[in-house]
């Protein structure tokens, strides 16, 4: 196989994959996924052997080929930049050149080459525009992946969304019920009625997202290796609460500031009659704990049990420790174990417990958001830089644009405090 016939192979797929998206057909998107999976490997396989051969021939050293991966418009792509007898890993590469270009220092030669091709790649392909006074550059998968890192491990629920990365808008069709014709029991004469299904559609167009970091020029002086970790976190934790609470708590169009993701609460209190909520009375003065045994098993009858596996309970530290750690069923037993070993802080009910500042206080959301809720990154991460002379400091400015709503309200349910009167 050539490198032109497996990137046409490949390109070919991913056209698929957004198409099966568009029309709501998550779980054969999902198959041709795995099909992009095994195309990738079986084509390391061949550069690895093409490698191997190389290598014998000049009599040099096997080359090592593993991760020499960057981005590309729907995918990625195999890096064979060969000079010299040495594999050029342009992942690495462009991630000093990046650093180096934040810290305002000068590129040259292979990493100029490499940081001007990728931004170009970003800039051409970028559904959407936007000015800035600055230069912005894509930031680093490698760094984009540590932010997410960061921003995940402090909002729970934001990691176990299903996430997309489809440029411009992502349309997902959804089924919504059958009118009629659904399977029934017949008679032998009559004929079976024909199916009338209601489809309904989930939108998702792109909210920008922004943040600032201001830092003096004898802080950026540091060390390349320490600037990269130093973004990691300051990102991760300010663009993570951003995200982290949008999926919960997020306005959707009616944002203050802005369109902004529509969040679960939101949707479940907007509902009419909100057939997911659960309300109960925090203040209670005639019980320590006013949320009861009930009250968490009338909001577990409310998911529709095709979403049952894999649902968890999301709320935040206090909540869970004032709360669902000293709920009792009708015997006197706490039905909240502690337990670090799932993934979040204990487990109720069989489900996992999971800590999340995003979720409102006194609040608790149940559901599954690996199927119930859909996150996309219509627009890749990126940073640029103003320069502040007379301050000797430096903003840098981070950009997304992302977008999310719950694809089915049946897989959640929300325990609510009883709203003051």
């Amino acid at each position: 196989m050539t490198k032109e016939k497996y990137l046409e192979q490949r390109n070919a797929l991913m056209t698929e994959i957004e198409n099966l998206i568009e029309e709501g057909k998550i779980e054969e998107s999902n198959a041709k996924m795995e099909e992009v999976k095994n195309l990738d490997n079986k084509w390391e396989e061949i550069k690895l052997a093409n490698a191997n051969l190389n290598a014998l021939k000049d009599n040099n050293k096997v080359l090592d080929l593993n991760n020499k991966n960057v981005n590309i418009e729907g995918g990625t792509k195999t890096v064979d930049n060969i000079i010299d007898n040495k594999v050029v890993d342009e992942n690495k590469v462009y991630e000093n050149a990046w650093a180096k270009f934040m810290q305002g220092n000068r590129l040259e030669g292979e990493e100029l080459e490499i940081f001007n091709k990728v931004n170009k790649e970003f800039n051409n392909n970028n559904a959407y525009t936007h000015t800035t006074t600055g230069t912005p550059t894509l930031i680093p998968e490698t760094v984009v992946k540590g932010i997410w890192a960061r921003a995940e491990e402090m909002y729970p629920f934001l990691a176990d969304v299903k996430k997309y990365n489809v440029r411009g808008t992502l349309v997902i069709n959804k089924h919504t019920a059958i009118d009629a014709g659904d399977a029934a029991w017949y008679d032998e004469s009559p004929p079976t009625a024909d199916e009338k299904n209601a489809f309904g559609q989930l939108t998702l167009t792109g909210c920008e997202l922004s943040k600032a970091i201001t830092v003096t020029w004898k802080l950026r002086s540091m060390a390349t290796e320490e600037f990269i970790p130093y973004i990691k976190n300051e990102l991760g934790k300010r663009v993570g609460v951003a995200m982290g609470t949008a999926v919960l708590k997020g306005q959707g169009q009616q944002g203050q500031l802005g369109a902004e993701p529509l969040g679960v609460e939101t949707a479940l209190l907007a509902e009419s009659g909100t057939p997911q909520v659960v309300t109960y009375d925090f203040d209670d003065a005639t019980t320590a704990v006013p949320l009861t045994y009930a009250k968490v098993t009338e909001a577990i009858s409310k998911v529709h049990s095709s979403y049952l596996n894999g649902c968890a309970f999301y709320a935040n530290n206090a909540t869970i420790w004032t709360q669902l750690a000293n709920i009792t069923d009708e015997n006197g037993r706490p039905i909240f174990i502690p337990d670090t070993t799932a993934g979040g802080v204990g487990r109720m009910l069989g489900f996992v417990v999971k800590a999340d500042a995003g979720v409102t206080a006194n609040n608790i959301v149940f559901g599954n958001p690996g199927e119930g809720y859909v996150f996309n990154t219509n627009e890749p991460m990126s940073l640029a830089t103003e320069e502040h002379v007379k301050a000797r400091t430096v903003d840098y400015v981070a950009y997304a644009i992302v977008d999310g709503a719950p694809l089915d309200t049946k897989a959640f349910a929300l325990i609510r405090e009883l709203p003051a009167t």
